[in-house]
This record gives C-alpha cells, sequence and structure tokens, in this order.
C-alpha cells in the first residue's frame, strides 16, 4: 500500500472506518497514516463500487432540499465567491466546478457575479448531469482528468470537497492547473483531519471521515507540499467550521447506541436533529477559531507562474 497523497510506502494503521453517514455498504476500511506526509489513506479503495457508494440521496445530487443552516451556508458561499470574482479582470468569466453535482454551487456563483457567462460542472451521476443541464451549466460525464484537452481555459476552478475523494489527487492539481487561465484562481477546500473533533470521535466514525467516499485525508503541510509539486502556488490558507462532520459524529454514535433510528433511504443527514447539531457544531468551531485548527481548510490557489 502507498499513500494517495505522496506515494509513501511507510504507513501505520490509523483506525477502522465504515459508512455510518448513509449506510451504502456494510463493509469495514482501514486508514493509514503516512509517516512522511502525514496524510491519511483508505484500504481498500473501493473505486469500483462508485454507484453504491455513492447513492441517489447524496446530498450534492439531491435538489431543493434545504435546512436552515445550508442556507446560512449558502449566503457564506456566495459572499466568498463574490470576493473571489471581484478580483478577477474581464468583461466575461468562466468556472469550472469539479464534482459539482446538480450545479447549485454554480447558481450561486451566477447570482454572485453577472459577468459569469459560462458554467461547467463536471460529475459523474446522470441524474444530478440531468438537473445541471436544466440549468443551464455544460457538463462533462467522468473524470476531471478525463476533461477535453481545449484552448479554453477557466477563470475560476471550485474543488470543493472533492481532492479527497480520488485515488491520484496530484493529477486532480495537475489537470486543473492546465485548465487554469493565466490570473485565474482555484478555490479548494477539503477537510484537515489534524483537529479537535477527530481526536473525539477517532474510534467512533468521525464525520470528516465520509467513509467509503474520502480515500485521502491531508493536513496543511501535506495539501501544500502536494499542491506546489503540481505546479500551483498557495496565495491563501484559512480554517473554517466543520459542523456538517460535527453532526455526522454525534449522530452517528447515538445511532450505534440505538437513541435514534437513521438507514439507507434517510441518512443522518435527514434526521430532524441534524441540522440543529450542525448549527451547534459550526458556532463552536467559530468561538475557537482563534486558539484551534478547525476541521476544514480553505486553499485559494493561482498556477506558480502567475504567482
Amino acid at each position: 500500500m502507498r499513500c494517495l497523497a505522496c506515494g509513501a510506502t511507510e504507513l501505520e494503521f490509523w483506525t477502522t472506518v465504515r459508512d455510518v453517514e448513509y449506510m451504502t455498504i456494510p463493509d469495514m476500511f482501514a486508514l493509514h497514516r503516512c509517516q512522511s506526509c502525514d496524510a491519511l489513506s483508505m484500504d481498500p479503495i473501493p473505486s469500483e463500487r462508485l454507484d453504491e457508494i455513492y447513492p441517489g440521496t447524496y446530498y450534492s445530487f439531491v435538489a431543493g432540499q434545504k435546512s436552515l443552516p445550508q442556507r446560512v451556508k449558502e449566503a457564506l458561499d456566495r459572499r466568498q465567491f463574490r470576493r473571489l470574482l471581484a478580483q478577477l479582470p474581464g468583461e466575461s468569466l468562466r468556472v469550472l466546478d469539479v464534482g459539482g453535482g446538480s450545479g447549485f454551487l454554480l447558481d450561486q456563483v451566477r447570482d454572485a457575479d453577472a459577468r459569469v457567462r459560462e458554467t461547467c460542472v463536471v460529475d459523474f451521476d446522470r441524474e444530478a448531469e440531468k438537473v445541471a443541464r436544466a440549468n443551464g451549466h455544460a457538463t462533462f460525464l467522468g473524470r476531471i482528468e478525463d476533461f477535453p484537452n481545449t484552448d479554453a481555459r477557466f477563470d475560476l476552478i471550485l474543488l470543493l470537497n472533492l481532492i479527497e475523494h480520488v485515488i491520484d489527487p496530484g493529477a486532480v492539481l495537475a489537470k486543473c492547473e492546465s485548465l487554469l487561465a493565466p490570473g485565474g484562481l482555484i478555490l479548494l477546500k477539503t477537510p484537515n483531519w489534524r483537529c479537535l473533533d477527530e481526536k473525539l470521535f477517532r474510534k467512533h466514525n468521525w464525520g470528516g471521515y465520509h467513509t467509503p467516499r474520502h480515500w485521502v485525508l491531508f493536513t496543511r503541510p501535506s495539501l501544500v507540499r502536494l499542491a506546489e509539486q503540481q505546479g500551483l502556488h498557495v496565495r491563501k490558507l484559512s480554517y473554517t467550521q466543520g459542523g456538517w462532520f460535527w453532526a455526522v459524529s454525534v449522530l452517528a454514535w447515538m445511532h450505534a447506541r440505538n437513541w435514534i433510528r437513521a438507514s439507507a433511504e434517510r441518512p443522518l443527514n435527514r434526521h430532524p436533529l441534524f441540522g440543529l447539531v450542525a448549527a451547534a457544531g459550526a458556532a463552536f468551531d467559530f468561538a475557537r477559531a482563534p486558539f484551534m485548527t478547525g476541521s476544514q481548510m480553505f486553499l485559494e490557489l493561482t498556477r506558480k507562474a502567475d504567482s
């Protein structure tokens, strides 16, 4: 076994995990920590079982189901998109969302800046693709590594909660670097596994593990090193809240004790308590932000040639 982040073979067992969030398959998986870069890699990788582990109830495939915390998050996302887009020159902007599902984030991007004229979603779910097309987004059904090589370049590329889902994160970053327009930005968001809630729920299926869909989990040093190896410059890195991870962790712990009910048909994120626990977790993370790192990272990346 090799580390998915750096390729090193010096790994140590970290914990055992399973799908407590969507309850898709009963298999157990192991997470191993790389002694070279400190990233976590999952074993085995269910790369041939994507239709099983990404059910129709998966959050990025489902449109129209928004809790109060989700609506608050969308408002924060629009503010962030508005800030980033304001930094990009030009009268017409092109935006690519890798792993964008139904294109719900690109809807917010268009709302944030009227100059956004072309949008494209890369994903593998056919039903989500239909929704994205109906909402006016171009689509590519497949992996970003297989995205056609064209002269077209994107001013903003979204890699939000995507890099941890792939077997070769370096190849994903290299492809995005090749698709980035001069002066363009990549906005990357991914879990930071070196955090308080991971310590608390390491042996109780921490929500950030998102098993079996998160195949590699980073820390700040491991992700910065990987990005720089692919010709990218980290312009800014910040930590943010992980309310979703808190909610999954707490509700999964309660479900294991038969205190609440959940199933594959009604996963944990649809439980009535989910929004309340997620909001409380987010508030707690914001309160401790000046003193402790959060469970998720935002990176703003540019091409090294532009930095």
